[in-house]
């Protein structure tokens, strides 16, 4: 975790990344990929939605999380979050923090892209 010095915890800094490099994200998702208890990363989405950093819409009965647009230092905390992302450990950069673009056919092996 290279920014918990900057964040203030490495659950907020996992959120973050996941949520920047998979566009949006719902909880139970974040949770299962990172690990992480449920609770904690409702926690951490909820401060981030009320700082203004993240926002939210209902999807059905799901509710989808994504960097706000119109949060001013948008372009610099993506910047930073993709630069901190490559000091990860490249098995852990693939296995959480790489979308998968598309939906793909059974069987077919899964492609990693580095980086936007």
């Amino acid at each position: 975790m290279v920014l918990v010095p900057l964040l203030g915890s490495p659950a907020k800094e996992a959120v973050l990344l996941y949520v920047l490099t998979h566009g949006e994200a719902y909880p139970s998702e974040v949770a299962a990929a990172l690990g992480r208890a449920l609770v904690v990363v409702q926690n951490q989405l909820s401060r981030l939605e009320d700082g203004g950093v993240v926002v939210s819409r209902l999807r059905g009965k799901v509710r989808l999380y994504q960097l706000n647009p119109r949060y001013p230092f948008r372009k610099e905390l993506e910047r930073l979050l993709w630069r901190a992302r490559e000091f990860y450990p490249a098995d852990e950069r693939e296995r959480l923090y790489t979308p998968c673009l598309r939906p793909r056919r059974a069987g077919k092996p899964v492609r990693y892209v580095e980086g936007r």
